[in-house]
């Protein structure tokens, strides 16, 4: 089987662009995948362009290899718009492969471990009561686990942020919110790299112990270090991980138990290839996976697949309002026929071939818009974390 065309796609679906990918083979059997670089797609596209140039004629089922001369070809090692470009083509061709074999991409990972995925759910309401009341209906339908809504000011605007702030509001109803829905809820807050190592440390300091199961990214992942001495500041568990483009951005964090769950992001890190890798590393560490999943039912059914087939697996994020009709837009079964669906509290293993999931290429018309994340800023003036 050889591989005759690689057809990258960015383009806009209902709120936001994505960055598909289709390899097609000679065989006629053709497999999906998704990069992850949100708000960047058309550097990821360039790049899977060139990598069309030397993988047409290649064997699809050398995944393996093909990662390795992906990701070897270039001087200038790694980055995420090369490995975002190299994760979209690597889920593409375990697609491809699994069909090719008749069998589920999970099951060429070594089998499932469980017959369904958990997941974990974020509250869409603003921080207060109506983001507790939000938990609670995630507790009837069985998601115990969940991140709050904090106080994020004007971010979403590229308005005012102001931390300080953010964090006294924030504080206050988180500890109400564990008052209300007891110790079988597991609570996090995901507060996307927008505090400092001293923010932090007042934040989990103005809770009682126990009030946070996890805090995600609190800050910045560039310097390790700064997490280390976090630690030395909290007891609060660590989620970490999302934006890791490489086995070797999560080295320091697995290998110096500076992360308790592992954010992985199959559309990021370098697709099964390499997500493979870094769970059978956490697991040696005691650490469960816990992956990212922001984007569309591809990269969904990419994560389904992973945390299928690996033992150290907590929970796979879910975004209510694309999941389920009763949190706003619902699935798009006009550009995807055919993808794995929530069901209650996790998602069931698919059982086709492949990732088990449709496109519908013709459908994929809504060229690309431009867009960037806001820019806010703090009282004084100066720019902060989106």
């Amino acid at each position: 089987m050889k591989i005759t065309e690689v057809k990258p796609f960015a383009v806009w679906v209902g709120r936001r662009n994505q960055m598909l990918v289709k390899i097609e083979t000679d065989e006629g059997i053709y497999g999906w995948g998704e990069s992850g670089f949100s708000g960047r797609e058309l550097g990821v596209k360039g790049i899977i362009e060139h990598y069309r140039e030397f993988l047409i004629g290649k064997d699809p089922m050398s995944r393996g290899a093909l990662w390795q001369e992906m990701y070897r070809s270039q001087y200038f090692e790694g980055g995420r718009t090369l490995t975002a470009a190299i994760s979209a083509i690597d889920i593409a061709l375990y697609d491809i492969v699994g069909k090719k074999l008749g069998v589920p991409v999970y099951e060429l990972l070594g089998g499932k471990h469980r017959n369904k995925v958990p997941v974990f759910a974020t509250t869409a309401g603003p921080y207060g009561q109506e983001m507790i009341d939000q938990a609670k209906e995630f507790m009837e339908m069985g998601i115990n686990a969940f991140r709050l809504s904090y106080d994020n000011m004007d971010i979403q605007s590229g308005g005012l942020f102001e931390p300080r702030v953010s964090i006294a509001n924030s504080a206050e109803w988180f500890i109400e919110a564990r008052k209300q829905l007891g110790n079988q809820a597991i609570i996090g807050v995901d507060y996307h790299h927008r505090l400092n190592v001293a923010e932090t440390a007042s934040f989990c300091q103005m809770m009682p112990s126990h009030t946070l199961d996890f805090i995600e990214e609190p800050i910045r992942d560039e310097t390790p270090e700064a997490y280390e001495v976090l630690r030395t500041l909290t007891d609060v568990p660590f989620a970490i991980g999302e934006e890791f483009a490489s086995k070797w951005q999560f080295l320091p964090y697995i290998e110096r138990g500076i992360t308790n769950y592992a954010r992985v992001d199959i559309c990021n890190v370098g697709g099964f290839t390499e997500s493979m890798k870094v769970a059978g590393w956490a697991e040696a560490h005691y650490i469960d996976l816990m992956p990212h999943n922001p984007l569309g039912p591809i990269c969904t059914a990419a994560s389904v697949h992973l945390g299928a087939a690996v033992p150290n697996f907590a929970w796979l994020e879910v975004a209510m309002a694309r999941a389920s009709n009763d949190y706003g837009e619902g699935p798009n079964f006009e550009i995807y026929p055919e993808q794995i669906l929530l069901e209650g509290n996790g998602y069931p293993l698919p059982e086709k071939p492949g990732l088990g999931i449709e496109v519908n290429e013709d459908k994929l018309s809504e060229p690309f818009k431009f867009w960037e994340a806001p820019h806010p800023h703090k009282e004084d003036g100066s720019h902060t974390n989106w």
